[in-house]
């Protein structure tokens, strides 16, 4: 019952860990600050998103390998 346990843990905190990237970059921005040099570019926001989207990608794949998920 532990060993099963630990495992959903795992998962869990695997999970919580990918959802807190792209609510850290959106806090950033919901915060409207008006001097980010990539707003007034016009590769800033799909930089940005990929950038997010990569860092979750990693992410996932991490914790595959290393067996949480």
């Amino acid at each position: 019952m532990g060993v099963q346990q630990n495992d959903d843990m795992r998962k869990i905190s695997a999970w919580a860990a990918m959802a807190a990237v792209p609510t850290m970059i959106a806090g950033v921005y919901g915060m409207n600050f008006s001097h980010m040099p990539e707003l007034r570019e016009p590769w800033g926001y799909p930089l940005v998103v990929g950038v997010m989207a990569g860092l979750v990608v990693w992410l996932y794949r991490m914790f595959k390998r290393r067996g949480w998920l």
